[in-house]
């Protein structure tokens, strides 16, 4: 006898399900609103600037709107922007006691940190009249504070705190010299005209006279290479970091490194912060030896005795940055980074160049 099977009640009776529906708004139609503008339509866009002159003058005109907009601002405010801040009105060049000093109206230039008075040698007077107008195109004492506005006055304390500390009797004596020595001897191994591009293959980029960029580095390497191992440093062999497919920089021969490192600690206190300066920014130590060499009015200048070519902040500039300049040139600059960069190293050599030259008659 089979036992009937019983089903539950709530699994027999069908339970009634929810649903939800998936649009619960009702549709309206767009309205679109009349276009009410008032005035004459916006001008079309213009293309990019395509020169570095445009650049500036696209600048130029941006700042002048901004002192404008700070003018009328202040105008409304109570205040006056047009109004000199700074404490003096003229600044001069003077002759005193066998140096030439830079006066801000009666004031004397001073040392920022030692607070010295700051004498030039009187073969200097371009430096002199360089320092005087980065003090000149000041309009605030506040600017003054600020190192990258006055990046000369800089560089002249830089030389002239090596000169205290040489001309010091204490027994860490030359402690500056040794250390910018030591900092600048660094670069010798990774030097950015050292470093030349491996061979061009088939579809690598040449220029007009069909060479590559190799053959444009290495052209340039050693017309520096051979004036200094000449002129500078005789008997010496200087050879590239990185050739070939090298990844890795190599040293240049047993005692390349002890006769240069002998002819930058013989080097005295202006040549030797220029040499930094320029090391620092062009990456280049064989470079910037070069501009140190014929344009000091030193021991070391070479530029009274040989009936050769200046080595131009122009021509140092383009030999320190070719691969910079030749993958712009195939790939394009990037604006506002390029451009001031080159800008920015042309500016820092042609201070060393200012900072190392003279009249040749010196005296302190």
């Amino acid at each position: 006898m089979k036992v009937p099977t019983r089903i539950p009640l709530q699994l027999a009776v069908p339970r009634l399900q929810f649903v939800r529906p998936f649009h619960q708004s009702i549709a309206r139609a767009a309205n679109v609103a009349p276009i009410v503008g008032a005035g004459p339509p916006p001008d079309p866009p213009t293309p990019a600037a395509r020169n570095a002159q445009e650049r500036l003058e696209r600048r130029r005109k941006h700042a002048e709107l901004l002192k404008t907009a700070r003018e009328i601002r202040s105008a409304q405010e109570g205040k006056s922007e047009t109004v000199a801040r700074r404490f003096w009105k003229e600044v001069t060049v003077r002759e005193v006691d066998g140096a030439l000093q830079v006066h801000l109206d009666a004031r004397p230039l001073r040392h920022p940190n030692t607070k010295a008075i700051i004498r030039l040698p009187l073969s200097k007077p371009n430096l002199a009249s360089a320092l005087a107008l980065e003090w000149d195109i000041l309009t605030s004492a506040q600017q003054a504070t600020k190192q990258h506005l006055i990046p000369l006055t800089s560089l002249v304390c830089r030389a002239l705190d090596i000169l205290e500390d040489d001309a010091s009797n204490r027994p860490e004596a030359a402690k500056i010299r040794t250390a910018i020595t030591n900092t600048v001897l660094r670069y010798l191994d990774t030097d950015s005209l050292l470093c030349w591009a491996p061979p061009a293959g088939p579809h690598d980029r040449r220029n007009d006279a069909g060479e590559s960029l190799r053959d444009v580095q290495k052209k340039a390497a050693e017309e520096t290479v051979s004036y200094l191992t000449t002129h500078v440093w005789p008997g010496i062999t200087i050879e590239p970091v990185l050739d070939g497919h090298s990844i890795v920089p190599r040293k240049q021969p047993e005692g390349v490194r002890e006769v240069i490192q002998g002819w930058v600690m013989g080097l005295d206190a202006w040549e030797i912060a220029g040499l930094e300066r320029a090391v620092l920014a062009g990456k280049s130590f064989v470079a910037a030896a070069r501009i140190v060499a014929e344009w000091s009015e030193g021991a070391v200048g070479t530029g009274r005795m040989l009936p050769l070519g200046r080595f131009s902040v122009e021509q140092a500039a383009k030999a320190t940055s070719l691969e910079v300049d030749w993958q712009a040139e195939q790939w394009g600059e990037v604006e506002d980074t390029h451009d001031v960069n080159q800008e920015d190293v042309r500016r820092q050599l042609g201070s060393v160049v200012l900072l190392v030259s003279g009249t040749g008659k010196q005296r302190y």
